[in-house]
């Protein structure tokens, strides 16, 4: 394996992995528990800038004849040896790449005078490591994959839909979860957001505010759905009015100041530009307290939103590592961001036809309580799908699920495993998502039901499920019966909304 000729591919390792357990680097911890599997790595350089590391992992024994491949995070990085031991455990061969750098998801300076480089992560490198790894296989087991599988969330998602538009011969079945797909207008929006809070701060909400805002979304609107479980069903079609918070004296962390109500209802309502017009939608009512690590941070400098809006703008868009969000104009912010990333980063072409036509599924997913992607952004995605090439044939290929009380890729006050990187869930079928996906590609048609599952410690730290709920194909929700366990899956239906 290690002398297999690939173009313009290096295969740095190839070696038989018998221990069950492997440390594959000196930061990530032990991966244990896994079958023998022969481990190929290699380095390819499409350009004489690129240096994309990608790995590919084959069960030794019980090859089940696919191909799962995996995608990344933030800006990528590394590559994620979890998943790839998920799949590898299920008799898969799976495989990964860094997308063509090495990095904590949040840096972006490897992208500073390295415009190869943003193309091998905005589109090259997830594309080329197929490529890679299918001929890898196909050497290895001596016959190509039947099937191939792609499995991600974030920018892993975006990286699906990437996949799906521009090389739709790449993958017969694709899980695309809250995707960053519209990359450019995101990360502007998020210069918006950023001044909505900061640029006044008697505009900023701290921390120890969020749990009050919450508290009020959920009196508004909890039990709407006839069930009072801390979740929200369908956030957009909350009516929480945050004036209800204002202080009516003394401001403290039960309430709002005005500049405080301003700021909140602008989250909610989507970044605008400077005609007032909303260009990216805003976030959902109900889980406000899972803002804190995304939107709000420790501090008005710290969220994990304003480092990705930072490094972003001062290292991939504008190449001035002194560019600050505060002086920086919102519209030529916006208008910049799309000329300079859309073509490589975004992944926004709602015609599929190509990937359709070949026989290609795929499924979204996006947890309405995410506060990295506004979920509202993989809704609209999907109804300019069936705007484009009409809802029957839109039927017959794409599904969209959104994920009641689900944050980012996972998490949250709702149920949110239901097969994304492989999570189990406590009902058939075992894989949720994925094996509906499974099915649909190899059987025709994909699982009716699917069920979501929130796990919670149980005894000796062993995880149990303490709730059970129906992921329901958009535009349906999840509806109580009326009588029955509300922990149970069994006490709810798929209905219109």
């Amino acid at each position: 394996m290690k002398s297999l000729a690939l173009e313009n591919t290096t295969i740095m390792v190839a070696e038989a992995v018998t221990s069950g357990t492997l440390s594959v680097t000196e930061q990530a911890p032990l991966v244990q528990g896994l079958p023998p599997f022969c481990r190929v790595m290699g380095i390819m350089r499409p350009t004489s800038d690129s240096q994309i590391r990608f790995e590919v992992w084959m069960p030794d024994k019980d090859w089940n004849g696919r191909f799962l491949g995996t995608g990344n995070g933030g800006f990528a990085g590394s590559i994620y040896y979890p998943q790839l031991a998920g799949y590898l455990r299920r008799g898969f061969a799976a495989a990964g790449s860094d997308a063509g750098h090495q990095a904590e998801g949040t840096d972006a300076s490897w992208a500073f005078g390295h415009p190869e480089k943003v193309k091998d992560f905005g589109w090259r490198a997830v594309h080329l490591m197929t490529e890679r790894a299918r001929q890898i296989i196909s050497a290895y087991y001596g016959k190509d994959a039947q099937k191939s599988y792609f499995d991600a969330c974030s920018d892993g998602g975006r990286e699906a839909l990437m996949e799906a538009e521009r090389f739709p011969e790449d993958y017969d079945g694709i899980l695309a979860g809250a995707p960053a797909n519209a990359w450019s207008t995101l990360l502007a929006a998020g210069v918006a957001d950023l001044q909505t809070m900061v640029a006044d701060p008697h505009a900023y909400i701290p921390v120890a505010k969020l749990a009050a805002i919450q508290k009020a979304a959920l009196a508004a609107c909890d039990e709407v759905d006839g069930v009072k479980d801390g979740i929200i069903n369908d956030p957009a079609k909350c009516r929480f009015d945050p004036n209800v918070l204002l202080c009516q004296g003394e401001d403290t962390k039960d309430c709002l100041t005005p500049p405080q109500v301003a700021a909140l209802k602008a989250l909610y309502g989507g970044a605008t530009d400077g005609q007032g017009r909303v260009f990216f939608p805003g976030f959902s009512m109900g889980d406000e307290t899972g803002w804190r690590e995304w939107v709000i941070g420790e501090d008005p400098e710290a969220s994990l939103g304003a480092r990705f809006v930072r490094n972003n703008f001062r290292y991939i868009v504008t190449g001035d590592p002194r560019w600050n969000t505060l002086s920086a104009d919102v519209n030529a912010t916006l208008r910049q961001s799309k000329e300079k990333t859309a073509a490589d980063l975004d992944s926004t072409n709602p015609d599929l036809g190509r990937f359709a036509a070949r026989g290609g599924k795929l499924i979204l997913y996006h947890g309405w309580d995410d506060a990295a992607i506004s979920p509202a952004n993989t809704v609209a995605y999907f109804n300019e799908v069936q705007k484009s090439m009409g809802r029957e044939k839109v039927d017959s290929f794409v599904r969209l699920y959104m994920a009641p009380g689900v944050e980012h890729c996972s998490g949250g006050p709702g149920p949110s495993a239901f097969g994304q990187f492989g999570m189990e869930t406590a009902k058939e079928p075992k894989y949720g998502l994925f094996d509906s996906l499974q099915d649909w590609v190899e059987k025709g048609s994909p699982a009716e039901e699917v069920f979501a599952t929130k796990y919670a410690p149980g005894e000796g730290g062993a995880m149990k499920p303490v709730m059970t709920r129906p992921l329901c194909a958009y535009p349906s929700v999840p509806k109580y019966k009326g009588s029955g366990d509300t922990n149970d899956a069994a006490s709810f239906t798929c209905a219109a909304p």
